[in-house]
């Protein structure tokens, strides 16, 4: 573990060390080349140049936003500028086998930012497991109403695993005389659900709607629908 992380607070916070970013970047690549042979929705082999750019265009943007926190918590977690959309509507815009992989790149992307890290099997289940779970938008893509379904799975998905490492790795830190399950439910939905609203409310908006449609039918080199199919 001393390889990876150090403890440089002497409280059992750790941080990347020289060895941890290389095992990063090498993570980076290794995810890279699996995206670009996973099976597309429409049965071809590899992701084509359009899908590259534009899953990489919206993970970018995503890791953009992440950083403009407009509340953070204690120990990890924060409100942000409606950054995990954008990884969801990879999801939408492509089906669930590159929204996995998108969101197993934006997780490991995560890690880099200001980690909050207790242990590895804590950074797994919080950066790479809670992160990729946002894929799970995909699976919704060719269902009515996609974008708000699969918004709601992916955030509930990295819901899950916020809270499963809360009860796991932060039990300690629940006040005297509440339970760690109740703490980590209500700790990990102080952030993720006031994001969650807050998008929800601008993609109700109508032209907000029309416009993520037609992005998609343009992604997807077909034509716009007559109806929006959010």
């Amino acid at each position: 573990m001393e390889l990876f992380l150090q403890d440089v607070s002497g409280e059992g916070v750790y941080s990347f060390t020289t060895g941890g970013y290389i095992l990063f970047v090498g993570l980076m690549v290794a995810a890279l080349l699996v995206v670009s042979y996973f099976v597309n929705k429409d049965g071809k082999g590899r992701m084509s140049i359009r899908q590259l750019t534009t899953s990489a265009l919206c993970i970018a943007l995503a890791f953009v936003l992440s950083n403009v926190k407009i509340f953070k918590a204690p120990m990890g977690g924060s409100v942000t500028a409606f950054s995990m959309f954008f990884i969801t509507y990879i999801g939408y815009m492509y089906g669930p086998r590159v929204s996995l992989a998108a969101a197993f790149s934006y997780g490991l992307l995560q890690m880099v930012i200001d980690p909050y890290i207790v242990s590895v099997p804590q950074l797994v289940c919080d950066y790479v497991l809670a992160f990729t779970a946002l894929g799970i938008a995909g699976f919704f893509h060719n269902s009515k109403y996609g974008m708000f379904k699969g918004y709601i799975a992916g955030v509930l998905g990295r819901y899950l695993f916020a809270v499963l490492s809360g009860i796991v790795f932060f039990a300690d830190y629940a006040p005297e005389g509440m339970s760690p399950v109740v703490y980590s439910l209500l700790y990990n939905a102080s952030y993720l659900s006031i994001e969650a609203i807050l998008t929800m409310i601008i993609l109700m908006v109508p032209v907000v709607r029309t416009g993520l449609n037609r992005l998609k039918c343009e992604a997807n080199d077909i034509g716009v629908r007559r109806e929006a199919t959010l």
